[in-house]
């Protein structure tokens, strides 16, 4: 076999690529975040190359390192309203962040048995990934008619196995801000801590704050607010692998720290979940929020917020379409009436280059198109709104998706704990998510995914669940 040249790997990195959504030029409006400015990018990519090689496991080996991660939890702590005493971690990405603010407070309370942490139903998933972790009790409480915690319930849900109460600025699925003053204070009352998440709103609420617009406080200038997380590599439009967990105290973030000494090697000090990991992603991170900058940030923001003003007008003037709530970040969430429904329209503007994000029913709610809107989608909303009302009008014409009703009523009584890999292979079969015509045993990536997203969205949560690990499973087979 020829060892394959730099020009023959690179030409094979390209061609991979080609199969991906797109990274730039605003059409893709859920995983990526895209600031539109291509000096912060280039930035960011040439900083992630230069420091690639670096190793974060020690800051007494790499104090450049070191230098950078304290830069950036200054920025965050002075953005989001952090006394002096503030404190925080540089992470790879918003879970981590999750995961050890639950970790931390789980370890606060020794004393605790069986730790219990209150959440709305809205708090994101990594929440539960947490509580399946580490052994923490998720307690759910739920929301207003808008989508909002409910404080006297979430403070009802408060006993002595209490270690952690959670609030969302904003939460992912509505793109709204819990009442964070009411919560924040009833878990202080308890002595328990209280974490926000503002993975992905805490590097934009403070400048829409700042611009005038209104948003219910939600940072450190909350008495009883305790830690908060935020994405860098959101909308501080920082390369993929960065987020910081923030703590008002560090004698609150001590018990995230994990040391030992019990073996023969180097004794192990890690704050993060992470060892040994790369200095690229925090390179980026710092050269791309030092290459905007505060003003820089308050101009995207702005931008951005714009974008999601026009986005909600237009999205109300499409017959067949509503807003769920009004978005107080960049996220807006929309259903559909009766004429059609969601999984139609997300392929069709997949189809059409612009790709957005379908999210199933949940508790007896509509499924909803959830967009991520970016600053450099601003540019393109009434381009995006001509796209989204012709795949509705197609859409329309189509007809809701129609599933025969014996499929339907099999489906609801299937019971995920006692499928067998056989029933998990049918089942993907039926659904369109099995393995081509090759034999190979891996599934395959669909073409189209309305019809799965349909049934999907006839299965319990726990279905849900075992479905899609058992189409992960089948797509991550080695190939040799």
């Amino acid at each position: 076999m020829t060892q394959p040249t730099k020009s023959d790997v690179l030409a094979r990195l390209k061609e991979l690529q080609a199969g991906d959504v797109p990274v730039t030029g605003g059409r893709t409006l859920a995983y990526v975040y895209d600031s539109g400015l291509e000096e912060a990018d280039r930035v960011g990519r040439e900083a992630v190359a230069a420091y690639a090689g670096s190793n974060g496991l020690d800051p007494t080996a790499f104090p450049s390192l070191l230098t950078m991660e304290n830069e950036l939890v200054g920025f965050a702590a002075s953005l989001l309203d952090g006394p002096a005493t503030t404190v925080g971690t540089v992470t790879s990405g918003g879970t981590e962040s999750v995961l050890l603010a639950v970790q931390g407070a789980r370890d606060s309370r020794p004393d605790v048995e069986h730790p219990r942490m209150v959440l709305p139903v809205t708090a994101h998933a990594a929440f539960h990934k947490a509580a399946h972790y580490f052994g923490v009790e998720p307690v759910m409480v739920g929301v207003d008619e808008e989508f909002r915690a409910r404080p006297e319930a979430m403070a009802a849900a408060i006993d002595e196995q209490t270690v952690l109460v959670v609030a969302s600025a904003p939460s992912y699925a509505h793109g709204v801000v819990d009442p964070v003053t009411e919560i924040a204070a009833a878990a202080a009352a308890r002595g328990v801590r209280c974490h926000v998440d503002a993975c992905i709103g805490g590097w934009v609420l403070p400048y829409s704050a700042r611009l005038g617009r209104p948003v219910r406080p939600w940072t450190f200038a909350v008495e009883g607010v305790t830690s908060i997380s935020v994405d860098l590599h959101k909308y501080a439009y920082a390369p993929k692998g960065t987020s910081i967990l923030l703590h008002r105290t560090p004698a609150l973030r001590r018990p995230q720290f994990f040391a030992s000494a019990q073996w023969p090697g180097y004794t192990m000090l890690n704050p993060t979940m992470q060892s040994t990991k790369s200095g690229g992603p925090l390179a980026g991170a710092w050269a791309v929020v030092n290459t905007i900058g505060d003003d820089g940030y308050l101009a995207l923001t702005e931008k951005v917020l714009d974008g999601v003003d026009r986005l909600v007008e237009g999205i109300g003037r499409i017959d067949g379409l509503r807003v769920v709530v009004r978005p107080e970040s960049t996220l807006v969430a929309f259903a559909t009436d009766d004429s059609c429904d969601v999984f139609t329209i997300t392929d069709a503007m997949t189809r059409a280059g612009w790709y957005v994000q379908p999210q199933l029913s949940f508790e007896g709610g509509r499924p909803t198109i959830h967009l991520s809107l970016s600053a450099a989608t601003a540019d393109h909303v009434e381009e995006f709104l001509e796209a989204l009302g012709a795949a509705v009008r197609d859409a329309a014409a189509q007809g809701p998706i129609a599933i025969d009703p014996g499929i339907v009523e099999f489906v609801q009584a299937l019971d995920a704990a006692t499928l067998s890999d056989d029933d998990f292979d049918g089942l993907l079969a039926a659904v369109g998510m099995a393995g081509g015509d090759d034999g190979s045993p891996g599934a395959g990536l669909p073409e189209s995914m309305a019809e799965i997203n349909a049934l999907l969205d006839l299965a319990a949560p726990d279905l849900r669940e075992a479905l899609l690990s058992a189409f992960l499973d089948r797509l991550q087979r080695p190939a040799r």
